[in-house]
């Protein structure tokens, strides 16, 4: 590898006392940030979406591959027949598919396989992790931790939809193999993730649910 395929890091030490000041300002702002699924049907403006989907891209990845593909969708038509699909196969999961276990710890959130909010926001945004990758000898080669990666991705892209005065769910149908017919996608990609993206209805609500504290989720080992 050549030396001029790197370039300095861009990087400025700060004074601690400015450094912790930043972190609980982004605790505090990440803190009030919570799921909802009533949506208002208010547009929102397609660059506030280009700009979570380039922030979801800043993610680090495996090799650098940037193995996610993102799809934005506002067309009526198309976010009625996605939420079609969707209860179809959500009536069958609820119905059907879905282990007493997890029954069990979805009762408290009130879920069910009713999902209005896919047309009520004004765009749903679906990731699609490429689970291959064109090598440059013409062949299909494979994508290095790209779960992980398009994992990290969309976490980006929740708080960058937060950090703008947005809300967003995250919606796993299951299956999802759906998204791929109805948004045109390669045999490649594989749907994880349909994110509705809008403001908040006037009477959105939330589960009355708190988060763990710091001493139920890490662990600090020291000299």
């Amino acid at each position: 590898m050549d030396e001029d395929d790197f370039i300095p890091l861009e990087w400025n030490e700060v004074p601690e006392e400015q450094m912790i000041a930043k972190a609980k300002e982004a605790y505090e702002e990440n803190r009030k940030r919570r799921t909802t699924r009533h949506f208002s049907s208010k547009m929102v403006h397609r660059s506030l979406i280009e700009l979570a989907i380039l922030s979801g891209g800043t993610a680090p990845n495996g090799a650098h591959l940037q193995p996610w593909t993102w799809v934005a969708v506002s067309n009526t038509e198309l976010k009625q027949k996605i939420r079609r699909a969707a209860e179809e196969e959500e009536r069958r999961t609820y119905e059907q598919r879905m282990p007493e276990a997890w029954a069990e710890v979805l009762a408290p959130l009130g879920t069910d396989a009713v999902k209005q909010h896919l047309t009520d926001a004004p765009w749903i945004v679906v990731l699609f992790r490429q689970k291959k990758r064109l090598r440059s000898n013409g062949e299909w080669g494979p994508t290095y931790y790209s779960t992980e990666s398009c994992g990290i991705a969309a976490g980006l892209f929740i708080n960058a939809v937060h950090r703008m005065g947005l809300t967003t769910l995250t919606h796993t149908p299951s299956p999802m193999k759906f998204l791929g017919t109805l948004l045109d996608r390669p045999a490649h990609e594989e749907a994880m993730l349909v994110m509705p993206v809008g403001y908040p209805a006037v009477d959105a609500t939330v589960p009355n649910i708190h988060r763990k504290p710091l001493d139920e989720i890490a662990y600090f080992i020291e000299d």
